[in-house]
């Protein structure tokens, strides 16, 4: 395809987490065959809505792409403005990203005054198409934000499923959530190396769960399974990321569960150049979801050759191939979740997992998502709403 002009809306630096990481990784995908207008948010949650420490990223190495920051989530005037600069400039493509139904009365009315105003092409691309804990009023904003918009691209089949409800004649186009390569490339470590950095053991298993600390992210069923797996093995559990669940609950449940001396907790949103090196200090990656459509931790590991332990929700299945890049078990249950972890370690999965991920690399790569924003802008698929 010859270059386009594409316009891109979401969140960057100086904002910090997966959304903006992934949107800014995505514009720089797209800048290498395309021209891009990379239009972001002034602002994205109030202050007294954002449950966390800080919503701005302090890493010394932030992930970064030229933009102009004139979307502001509670400013009806910054919505009015950006609609218009993008009528007037006529992109071949409008993507907007969507992650959480906050966000849908300033995205919906860019979307719906473009529909009106013009015939510019607007795709929504979907981390969640509904948040893990929706509300009456998180589906009317979404079916607001939706309104005139026909083209979508999802990363899971439950998403595709939960948007063809809303949407039944929507062009929908579904591919996996990309790896996160990057932060491999600000530094990377052995596992020993690694260990060293973070004051780890260095002879000491260490299973390690990453991000932020919510109730749907099932962090409490790992902490019941591991009594089990420590009466077999030494074993760390590396806990790391911020809490936004009262941190005490957990504490309290890891002292009940009698595996305070084999836990280690890391109460901090982890800057970029850090996140490698809790990555290649692990065995393994647990991700124990109560509720996902998909994740970026997935993708972070897979990134870093490091395989995953998940439960069978949402997209998770298809990211994690059972078996050659992961192990997979049923959400809520401590005794499964011991189960593979023992297994992983009595099996010695590691390193046949880890060379299962680098074969597979190209799987998880930027291309798939470029050729389905290139597919819309071609029009060449007339129906893939249940492709």
């Amino acid at each position: 395809m010859s270059p386009k002009t594409i316009a891109v809306l979401g969140l960057t630096h100086p904002f910090r987490g997966g959304i903006a990481h992934y949107t800014t990784l995505f514009v720089r995908e797209l800048r290498k065959t395309h021209e891009v207008d990379f239009l972001a948010l002034t602002r994205q949650y109030p202050a007294f809505l954002f449950p966390g420490k800080t919503q701005y990223d302090d890493s010394q190495n932030p992930i970064a792409e030229a933009h102009t920051a004139c979307i502001d989530s509670i400013n009806p005037w910054t919505w009015l403005k950006s609609a218009w600069r993008l009528k007037k400039a006529a992109p071949d493509l409008v993507v907007i990203q969507w992650w959480h139904p906050f966000f849908g009365l300033a995205f919906g009315t860019i979307a719906n005054l473009l529909a009106c105003m013009s015939n510019i092409k607007v795709c929504f691309l979907c981390h969640n198409v509904l948040p893990h804990e929706s509300t009456i009023f998180d589906r009317m904003l979404l079916t607001y934000a939706f309104w005139k918009t026909t083209h979508f691209i999802v990363h899971s089949e439950e998403d595709q499923k939960n948007l063809i409800k809303l949407k039944p004649k929507a062009n929908i186009k579904r591919n996996v959530h990309p790896s996160y390569s990057i932060f491999g490339d600000f530094d990377t470590y052995s596992k020993d190396e690694a260990r060293r950095k973070l004051g780890l053991e260095i002879d000491k298993k260490i299973v390690l769960f990453f991000g932020l600390v919510r109730k749907y992210k099932g962090l409490q069923h790992l902490i019941r399974a591991m009594p089990d797996v420590v009466s077999t093995f030494d074993c760390t559990l590396l806990i790391a990321g911020e809490f936004y669940d009262a941190k005490s609950e957990y504490l309290e449940l890891i002292e009940a569960c009698g595996v305070g001396d084999h836990t280690l907790v890391v109460d901090q949103y982890i800057s970029n150049e850090e996140v490698s090196a809790y990555f290649c200090s692990a065995d393994v990656v647990i991700l124990p979801y109560v509720d996902a459509t998909q994740s970026g931790i997935v993708q972070i590991a897979f990134g870093l050759h490091k395989p995953v332990i998940a439960t069978r929700v949402g997209g998770l299945p298809e990211a994690v191939d059972h078996g050659y890049t992961g192990l997979l078990v049923e959400k809520e249950s401590p005794q499964e979740l011991a189960e593979a972890i023992i297994h992983y370690y009595t099996e010695n999965c590691e390193e046949a997992f880890s060379q299962e991920i680098v074969k597979r690399a190209r799987q998880f790569g930027w291309d798939q998502e470029i050729r389905n924003i290139e597919a819309f802008m071609a029009d060449t698929e007339t129906d893939s709403t249940r492709s």
